[in-house]
């Protein structure tokens, strides 16, 4: 047995418990930091070649472990732009040199050019509408854009589609002289024609109301006489352009936008519409009209629809679901989204590389990023005015300390007695 060599063991010891240590000042200090995941070491014995006669002593050597995959505690705020992963998964960050990031600390607010950034400086990251519904892409971090919360002034949006749904009378009689239809444009439209109103909006934000006439125009039977379809022409006219004297709309100024024919089985089931789309000569806009709820059966003539866009309205609210759609709340009740927020994933988050701000950027054992939107592959759900806080047990890291204390003093004496047998070996001399 060599006696530098128990030496050097107490202070593999010591160096050991002085890691263990560090952890636990890590954690302590670090125990009310959004998001932080707490750090221990692990102990791993370090053995030497020996002989039944001499034993060499080795020492200890230590490892540092990361609990990213436990999540913390969640706690509700009064920011809606603070955001919590309730389960798998990160917020992808970009930090200040353009970088991308991984971390779970979202306590997001607005800075002065109305983008999310998180306490540390990392802005959040997320897929734009403004060339529609995004899709997120799975290997990488293309397509990401910072989240821009800052709205400002009117916003008007135009329609690009409307539906109309209801019940047309089975029993409706046929108009057959196409002079009265309302596609003639004549003032003679009879009384078995139905009329609905719909509002729209051009680019401006202005409403546009359309004039809907439903009228019958045909029945089919079989060679016993059964019914086996109807026809209805469905014409649409801009209320602008509607006559303003005598009793009735016709004849408007301008031809119809629309003359739609809509084609129903012998159960009264639509089985085809034809030319639907309203297309505006004074708005250039066209609309794409949907009519496959309607029905055709003996019940009176019902009908209910709607239009998308938006009249000229400021912004009222910014908010964020649980899918990470950000979307904006208008004065006039109407919403749009703006952006959604994705996260990531890897195979083994413990194994992420720590970096300075609370982040982590993925490495050869955790494995490669994986993108996806909330609630989707087993990713988490984000939630809008809550925060993680960090997943440190300070009893257990008051305990640890007092541990590594003990087991440092230990060492030390070890390191102590080696000295105090040298000294006495070095005082046979004298």
């Amino acid at each position: 047995m060599s006696i530098f060599g128990s030496m050097k063991t107490a202070v593999s010891g010591m160096s050991a418990q002085a890691n263990r240590l560090s952890t636990v000042s890590d954690n302590i200090a670090n125990a009310n930091t959004v998001g932080y995941k707490a750090v221990s070491t692990s102990f791993s014995s370090l053995v030497l070649p020996s002989s039944s006669g001499n034993y060499n002593s080795g020492g200890v050597q230590t490892s540092v472990r990361q609990a990213i995959s436990e999540q913390g505690d969640i706690s509700y705020t009064t920011s809606d732009y603070d955001l919590a992963i309730s389960g798998d998964g990160f917020f992808i960050v970009q930090s200040p040199d353009g970088t991308p990031v991984l971390t779970r600390a979202g306590d997001f607010s607005v800075d002065s050019d109305g983008n999310l950034v998180n306490s540390a400086g990392f802005t959040l990251m997320g897929y734009s509408y403004d060339s529609g519904v995004p899709a997120v892409v799975v290997n990488g971090f293309d397509g990401l854009v910072p989240v821009n919360v800052a709205q400002s002034g009117l916003s008007a949006i135009a329609s690009t589609s409307a539906y109309f749904s209801g019940n047309l009378n089975s029993e409706a009689i046929v108009v057959t002289d196409a002079t009265t239809l309302p596609s003639a444009n004549s003032s003679g439209v009879t009384d078995d024609t139905q009329k609905m109103s719909l509002v729209a909006y051009d680019s401006l934000g202005g409403t546009v109301q359309y004039d809907y006439y439903f009228t019958k125009t045909g029945v089919t039977t079989d060679s016993a006489g059964a019914i086996t379809g109807s026809t209805w022409e469905v014409s649409v006219y801009r209320n602008a352009d509607a006559a303003t004297g005598g009793t009735t709309s016709f004849p408007y100024s301008s031809s119809a936008v629309s003359v739609a024919t809509l084609s129903f089985d012998a159960d009264g089931q639509l089985t085809s519409a034809t030319d639907t789309d309203i297309v505006d000569p004074v708005t250039a806009k066209t609309i794409t009209m949907d009519y496959s709820d309607f029905t055709q059966l003996a019940s009176d003539f019902s009908a209910t629809g709607s239009a998308d866009g938006q009249a000229a309205s400021a912004v009222s609210s910014v908010s964020i679901g649980t899918d990470g759609v950000v979307s904006v709340s208008y004065a006039n009740g109407a919403t749009k989204a703006l952006y959604q927020i994705p996260l990531a994933t890897v195979a083994s988050p413990d194994n992420l590389t720590l970096l300075s701000g609370n982040v982590y950027s993925a490495n050869g054992l955790s494995g490669v990023t994986v993108t996806g939107f909330p609630q989707t592959n087993g990713l988490g759900s984000i939630q809008s005015g809550a925060l993680e806080s960090s997943n440190v047990d300070l009893a257990g890291e008051l305990t640890e300390m007092i541990e590594a204390q003990r087991s440092y003093t230990a060492n030390s004496k070890v390191f102590q007695t080696g000295s105090d047998i040298m000294d006495v070996l070095v005082n046979l001399k004298r």
